[in-house]
């Protein structure tokens, strides 16, 4: 869990960074290119390649092609087609995506999971619902693209890390993860980049280095460490918990207006739905620890 909230107050900060210095400024795929390249290079001094088979190596790529590479594709290509606000509102259905994916790769259904998850939703529409516009709905489902692809990444990491001796040092084969990653980004900027709209100034190159190295190298390794280590109930409300926290963040330092009222109700609904999930998990063991 401490992996999932210091990442969620991490990507908090680097959305505001993104949306101040970066949006509309420089190109979304060169931005996309340079975060995954230098995530690379973060993680290729450690690789190890003894350590995975070769469809372990290939399994963890696709990975980080699918979470990092198509999500990002998706994702970007949603503003050409809606508002900001209508983006932010569709991007909030990816713990539902996550309750279902979770319990068909592991091969069972868990209610609960699914009754918390759509909690979460709930609360993060509070949060971000600012009305929509008529004509979204290929947008619509590109931002289901973008979160379909995040969930199947985080999944498909629980999955694969199941079948892994629980002592491999997950920092000598995180690579592979940001090479599969690379395999997208790369021919997406060769293809939809604008070469006229690259970094300007040394502190949009130093946002991109931050974004790079810390939001996306150190984030997305703690992240997919973290969704390991909690069930897939907890993961999946997590991946709303950035809502009010990107919030409260662009509210304390760049005093952008955001509705208070709305972000403590949203947020009392999330943590609500992570109460009910920690305690429906402590009965659980309550009842295994009796029988």
């Amino acid at each position: 869990m401490g992996y999932l909230v210091g990442v969620t107050a991490l990507w908090a900060f680097s959305f505001s960074l993104i949306g101040v210095y970066l949006a509309g400024q420089v190109d979304s795929y060169f931005a996309v290119l340079v975060r995954v390249t230098l995530a690379m290079l973060v993680f290729l001094p450690f690789l190890r390649p003894s350590l995975l088979r070769g469809k372990q190596r290939l399994a963890l790529m696709a990975l980080g092609a699918i979470q990092l590479g198509v999500m990002y594709t998706f994702f970007y290509h949603s503003f050409l087609l809606l508002a900001v606000p209508e983006v932010l509102l569709f991007t909030i259905f990816t713990p539902v995506y996550i309750a279902l994916l979770d319990d068909l790769m592991f091969k069972r259904f868990t209610p609960i999971y699914l009754v918390t998850a759509v909690l979460a939703v709930i609360g993060a529409g509070v949060i971000r619902y600012d009305g929509v516009d008529s004509g979204f709905w290929l947008g619509f489902l590109v931002v289901q693209g973008a979160n379909l692809c995040f969930a199947i990444g985080q999944v498909g990491y629980r999955r694969l890390a199941s079948g892994l001796p629980p002592t491999l040092a997950w920092h000598n084969v995180f690579g592979w993860f940001f090479i599969g990653a690379m395999l997208v980004a790369l021919p997406a900027f060769l293809l939809f980049g604008n070469n006229s709209a690259l970094p300007a100034t040394s502190l949009q190159w130093g946002v991109l280095a931050w974004l790079g190295l810390v939001a996306s190298g150190v984030g997305y390794f703690a992240w997919n460490q973290g969704a390991t280590k909690v069930d897939a109930g907890t993961l999946a409300i997590m991946n709303n918990a950035l809502v009010p926290a990107g919030l409260v963040v662009n509210l304390v330092i760049w005093n952008r207006d955001a509705e208070l009222d709305k972000l403590l109700l949203g947020a009392a609904i999330m943590g609500a739905s992570l109460w009910l999930n920690h305690w429906w998990l402590q009965r659980r063991k309550v009842a295994a620890a009796a029988s």
